[in-house]
């Protein structure tokens, strides 16, 4: 059971990261040049989750804007938010597994407390 609390745990940890990363990303999607963040989910040994935050260099649209060097062609930033949108809804999903687990092996380790006494 224990390693039921740990496995969600680790998974709670690994979809904060992948939460924030998408924020980050949400919050910068308007600064020029910006590159997004994209969180990895792998699997740890023995149970658990672990994240891997890299940057995406594609390139972002480029646009051209008035500068004190007259009109240049300036990178905007790579970030579409018809990608992060789903991001955030599968990672509310994965928050609400991890936490379902957590409950379940509560659940089950009050139900041999009881049994117990």
């Amino acid at each position: 059971m224990l390693s039921a609390i740990s496995s969600a745990v680790s998974g709670l940890q690994a979809y904060t990261q992948k939460t924030a990363a998408t924020a980050n990303n949400v919050a910068n999607m308007n600064t020029p040049g910006f590159k997004r963040d994209v969180v990895t989910l792998s699997s740890q040994v023995p149970q658990g989750v672990s994240a891997n935050v890299s940057k995406d260099e594609s390139p972002g649209p480029f646009m051209t804007e008035q500068t004190s060097e007259g009109i240049e062609m300036v990178e905007q930033s790579n970030t579409d938010l018809t990608k992060e949108m789903p991001d955030l809804i599968m990672e509310k999903h994965g928050f609400s597994a991890n936490i379902k687990t957590l409950q379940a092996t509560d659940e089950m380790m009050q139900t041999v407390l009881d049994i117990k006494a």
